[in-house]
């Protein structure tokens, strides 16, 4: 980090601080703050009471002169939370909570995922994120900290994503934004209530780009639905569905000559093998909620959906022709499902108060996969011969109790458990001289305990502090490669351990200012951390390092300052090493694919009823690419620029928006591939680019 950037960020409370106080003199004209109800801890509580860094974002605010194709346009001013666009749609945003999933060259790993209840997390730990349909989503939770284990294996963090639930009227809505590089999104969304007392939304998208780099192309087609009713006084059923396909190319990563000379090229043996993925994925769920009294109530939620994808990668032909190797290409699909059982209590005529949840979740994967050669003959980049074929199964089951416990008015006491056991079996198909059998099974169990302690200074000042225990298997994608291409699965890599400490104090303004602040200060300390053992050709194997440490400081601000307007601010500090010496890491190096800085800023004034303007400011520290720390992508800042339109006419809603990103076109690093083997560590991000949109809807 440079002196400047120390000075723009020492600066940032003066700054704050000035705003803050001439906004006091400004008359408060804006309704008491509604109450928010976080969702994430299990239990249902006011996000005042709730005994963990959460941070909750509303999906309006999630729409507002944004895209709507990604969740890295909104959430990156959460504290904890780094969130990247890749520029790659063949492979999934890079996200990490906290330091926890940052090794993922890949998808997602290390943070669980919930839509509407439902695991976008498989249960070895694996996540996706590109079916998430953001012009219907009502808020998005971010649970960081200790809390998080009660959620299970993978668990560093929690991301919890809620659809709307319509009342009123039916509306249609139809939007078209365009932008640079061929962006093109479509969308509509027909959403009410009927007579009857069926909330109802469905809501379709298609995104096309050309994309910032060369062989970046990607067609993306999302739909999602949800239906909402009350049975009698007493219990609601809510049903959720929505399918996906993408078909994109992968330009893959650069050297940092490379990344210098051109930010936009692709790597040459991208364009060589035609490097690309097709996913699919379609999945129905749906949860049935029932009051048995005024103290019981019970839960129910079951899924199931199925999941494709084909992906070629630019493995050699000479590397492909030992005996053990499983090929080039990657055909796999996967059918999932399970269900989560659950009963709450509350009982207020105790001695001492009491809310009580316990349930049981199960969850399981079946994995259909296939591995060929990506050439047949002298052309490369297509389907050969088949040289790796397998039946994967994973499969959890976790029983789980959580207890809060009102020991005074102003002290609440939370407990919690649960019991994480999962089984990964494999089933070899694919044995030839040279290949033998592969086939085995591994189970991993582990007890998560949870506890927390909070005093509420006020109604509106909440003190905390927790503790608790996380777990994190290998998933069945870094169990698919061993190290030194020895064909099977890596049955020898074990489950990371971590223990959390977290220390936190939230506010909540009513004044002239109003809105509400959060500092939460934490620690981990992490034994058997799954770390990359190195990215070649496409192929990503994985080991066990020794212990590690995270700790640091998150503050969040989002303050309306006067009537016309409102600042949001994040800051994290993320100190995370390697304590022991592991592979090329010596003791002290920084975890890489982590910036121990981030900073973002937003501002907005409602220039009218109607016209609204805002700008933005990110800041990203320096981020070491590999364990050694040779290498790194540098620091940079960012700032965007945004106007927004809104007219209501009778029964019509008329929108529109420009924005501009990367303003002042600064050349850098996006993301970064972790441990890359040939060296190409390094995505370029867009330099400036634009994006408008239109869109109208109709309310009956």
């Amino acid at each position: 980090m440079t002196l400047h950037h120390l000075r723009w960020v020492a600066g940032l409370p003066v700054l704050v601080g000035g705003m803050y106080g001439m906004a006091i003199a400004q008359p408060a004209t804006d309704a008491r703050l509604s109450e928010i109800t976080v969702h994430s801890t299990l239990g249902g509580t006011t996000l005042e009471q709730t005994p963990a860094s959460v941070t909750v974002v509303d999906g309006e605010q999630m729409r507002d002169r944004q895209l709507q194709v990604n969740l890295s346009e909104s959430l990156s001013g959460v504290p904890g939370l780094q969130i990247n666009n890749r520029q790659n749609y063949a492979q999934d945003l890079q996200l990490s909570i906290r330091g926890y999933g940052a090794r993922s060259t890949f998808g997602l790993r290390g943070v669980r995922l919930y839509v509407d209840g439902i695991p976008a997390t498989m249960p070895d730990g694996q996540g996706s994120l590109s079916h998430i349909d953001i012009g219907s989503l009502e808020r998005v939770e971010v649970l960081r900290g200790p809390y998080s284990a009660l959620y299970g294996n993978s668990s560093g963090g929690v991301i919890s994503m809620y659809t709307e639930t319509p009342t009123g009227r039916p509306s249609l809505e139809g939007g078209y934004t365009v932008g640079s590089n061929g962006q093109k999104r479509i969308s509509a969304k027909a959403s009410g209530q009927t007579g009857q007392g069926l909330s109802y939304v469905l809501s379709a998208s298609r995104y096309l780009t050309d994309g910032y780099r060369d062989h970046s192309a990607a067609d993306r087609n999302v739909a999602n639905a949800k239906l909402s009713t009350a049975i009698g006084d007493d219990a609601t059923l809510t049903i959720v569905a929505n399918t996906m396909k993408t078909d994109a190319q992968d330009p893959q990563g650069l050297t940092w000559a490379q990344w210098q000379a051109n930010p936009r090229q692709a790597s040459a043996v991208a364009e060589t093998f035609n490097t690309r993925k097709t996913l699919e994925q379609t999945q129905v769920g749906a949860t049935y909620e029932r009051r048995l009294s005024a103290a019981h109530s019970v839960s129910l939620t079951a899924y199931a959906g199925h999941r494709s994808m084909e992906q070629y990668q630019s493995i050699p032909e000479s590397a492909q022709r030992a005996a053990g190797h499983a090929g080039g290409v990657i055909d796999m699909s996967r059918d999932y499902a399970g269900l989560d059982a659950r009963w709450t209590g509350r009982f207020s005529n105790t001695p001492v108060p009491l809310t009580v949840t316990a349930g049981l979740s199960v969850d399981t994967v079946k994995e259909d996969r296939q591995g060929y050669e990506n050439f047949v003959g002298s052309q490369l980049g297509v389907k050969g011969a088949l040289r790796r074929d397998e039946d994967n199964s994973v499969t959890s089951i976790d029983p789980y109790v959580q207890a809060t416990w009102q020991l005074a008015p102003a002290w609440s006491l939370g407990t919690g458990l649960r019991y994480s056991h999962l089984k990964f079996e494999s089933d070899d198909r694919y044995i030839r001289a040279g290949n033998p059998d592969d086939s085995g099974s591994v189970t991993h169990s582990k007890a998560l305990p949870v506890v927390s302690l909070s005093y509420q200074l006020t109604p509106e000042k909440t003190v905390y502090a927790s503790a608790g225990r996380g777990f994190e298997t290998p998933t069945f994608a870094e169990l698919s490669y061993r190290p030194g291409s020895i064909g099977g699965l890596n049955f020898d890599l074990q489950p990371s351990v971590s223990t959390q400490y977290e220390v936190g104090y939230r506010e909540r303004l009513t004044g002239a200012v109003k809105g509400g602040w959060s500092a939460a200060v934490f620690q981990s300390r992490t034994s058997d951390e799954i770390v990359s053992a190195g990215s070649s050709n496409g192929r990503t194997t994985y080991r066990n390092a020794g212990d590690t440490r995270r700790q640091g400081l998150e503050l969040q601000a989002d303050l309306r300052l006067a009537p016309q307007w409102k600042l949001q601010a994040a800051y994290t500090y993320l100190d995370a090493k390697f304590l022991q010496a592991s592979g090329t890491a010596a003791a002290g190096n920084m975890l890489p694919g982590l910036a121990k800085q981030h900073l973002a800023l937003g501002l907005d004034y409602d220039l009218t009823s109607e016209w609204r303007v805002g700008v933005s400011a990110e800041y990203m520290g320096q981020v070491y690419v590999n364990d050694a720390n040779s290498e790194s992508a540098p620091s940079y800042t960012v700032a965007a620029a945004s106007i927004g339109y809104r007219k209501v006419m009778g029964p019509w809603t008329l929108r529109a928006f420009a924005r501009v990103d990367n303003l002042f076109d600064r050349k850098y690093v996006g993301s970064v591939i972790v441990n890359d083997g040939n060296q190409r560590y390094f995505e370029g991000a867009p330099g400036r680019q634009w994006i408008t949109g239109v869109s109208a809807a109709y309310q009956f």
